[in-house]
């Protein structure tokens, strides 16, 4: 066999055996097929697309190129969650303990924030003393003793899919939805999960700008799950605006923990409550989508969310008083209220804009060895629907710098406030199930 022959055969548009991409996945992955290759074959899958059976093919190998994570000793239904991404998105923090306090059995690897703002792993290292290095043993152990555990992916998980996925952000081939759904999939499927439930964005502040491709992106890993008999379901959610009102790592940490106390900004609890719903109605934890909800809110109401969250934390060696003592969290030295110049309504924010001015402040990293400064970033006041007075309050800015007045007014540009009323944007666009 013979690496030309299959590019050849995929720019020709012609199906791809399950032996062929067994092959070419194992080859890429001992390096026995260069990189110039590869991206050939990736820029074919770019143009000409990857079948249903493909793509099934292609996560299948990928899994198989490394580890997979046995959860068959933990009692019950095995769950995981995974979000393609966006501004102000710190729903695992919220959703896990939920979940958990339902009976859910939530065994999650996260990974690390590259851009504007931290991943699940910054956040959680927010919090004094948390360790995400906990072993596959203690992983299992601590998911069978309360129900929840989030930790960093392992090194020999899906060892083909981080070696594409670097090609492909060099050589303009990101932007496939066989490749992305496959990369996002090899590793769900890796990480042994019986349910899976995605929360795919789209919007300014997304991956995916246009609702069509979010769908199509959502069917498409769906579709995978079902092959590999994994229940599975995905959301496609609004990111015109940041979700909740904080963005930025401790901050972010600070508004999952209200949420969990029955305090949080309305879609930020919307939408973790509406996951977590699908997530136990998936599991067969209830019978209905509507006594999910019911449940949820019993357990946000009742406190047990909020204890799952402390006993969470405490396993995993964090300071669960961080709960009830915020102090204990970085705290930016400088905090500056931007002020609305004038009467109106918000009528548009541009959400990638928020989260990269969040990143220059530290809150994101451009470069995976970069430091990143857990305390910094944005409280929103006004989201789009909202009423603003002049000299009202748009959003706190925390900052470990002072910032000049050029700094401070950058952040304008962010807002466009309308004479007229506006509505609030719709949240959840669709279920794919």
């Amino acid at each position: 066999m013979r690496m030309v022959d299959l590019i050849l055969k995929k720019r020709q548009n012609i199906e791809l055996t399950e032996t062929e991409i067994n092959w070419m996945i194992e080859q890429y992955t001992n390096e026995d097929i260069p990189d110039y290759q590869m991206s050939s074959m990736a820029m074919a899958i770019v143009f000409n697309g990857m079948t249903d059976k493909e793509k099934y093919y292609l996560t299948n190998a990928m899994v198989n190129s490394g580890d997979r994570v046995d959860l068959s000793a933990i009692e019950g239904k095995k769950v995981d969650k995974h979000s393609t991404g966006g501004v102000g998105d710190k729903t695992s923090l919220t959703l896990g303990p939920l979940v958990a306090s339902c009976g859910a059995k939530l065994a999650k690897m996260s990974g690390r924030g590259l851009g504007h703002t931290g991943g699940t792993l910054d956040k959680l290292e927010s919090i004094k003393g948390f360790n995400i290095n906990v072993s596959e043993d203690d992983f299992i152990k601590q998911v069978k003793d309360i129900g929840i555990a989030i930790i960093g992916q392992t090194k020999d998980m899906c060892p083909a899919d981080k070696k594409l996925y670097a090609l492909r952000d060099v050589t303009g081939t990101v932007e496939s939805i066989p490749l992305i759904a496959s990369s996002i999939m090899s590793k769900k499927i890796a990480a042994g999960a019986d349910t899976i439930v995605l929360d795919v964005k789209v919007g300014s502040g997304a991956f995916m700008e246009d609702i069509e491709k979010a769908k199509a992106l959502a069917k498409a890993m769906v579709n995978i799950g079902k092959q590999f008999e994994r229940n599975t379901t995905a959301l496609i959610t609004n990111m015109d605006q940041p979700l909740g009102k904080a963005v930025g790592n401790s901050l972010e940490v600070i508004e999952a923990i209200e949420t969990l106390k029955g305090n949080g900004p309305k879609d930020f609890e919307d939408l973790c409550i509406d996951l977590a719903a699908h997530i136990l109605l998936n599991a067969g934890i209830v019978g209905s989508y509507d006594e999910g909800v019911a449940l949820l809110k019993e357990k946000i109401k009742s406190g047990e969310a909020l204890n799952k969250f402390k006993d969470f934390i405490s396993a995993q060696g964090g300071d669960a008083t961080v709960v009830d003592d915020y102090t204990l969290l970085p705290t930016a030295k400088y905090q500056y209220e931007v002020k609305a110049k004038q009467d109106g309504f918000v009528k548009k924010m541009n959400a990638l804009a928020i989260g990269n001015y969040a990143m220059t402040l530290g809150a994101g990293r451009l470069t995976k060895d970069a430091s990143i400064d857990l305390a910094v970033g944005v409280l929103l006041d006004k989201k789009i629907g909202d009423d603003v007075k002049q000299g009202g309050t748009l959003a706190v800015i925390h900052s470990n710098n002072e910032l000049t007045d050029d700094k401070l007014n950058e952040f304008y540009s962010i807002y466009k406030i309308s004479s007229e009323r506006v509505e609030k944007p719709k949240l959840i666009f669709d279920a794919v199930q």
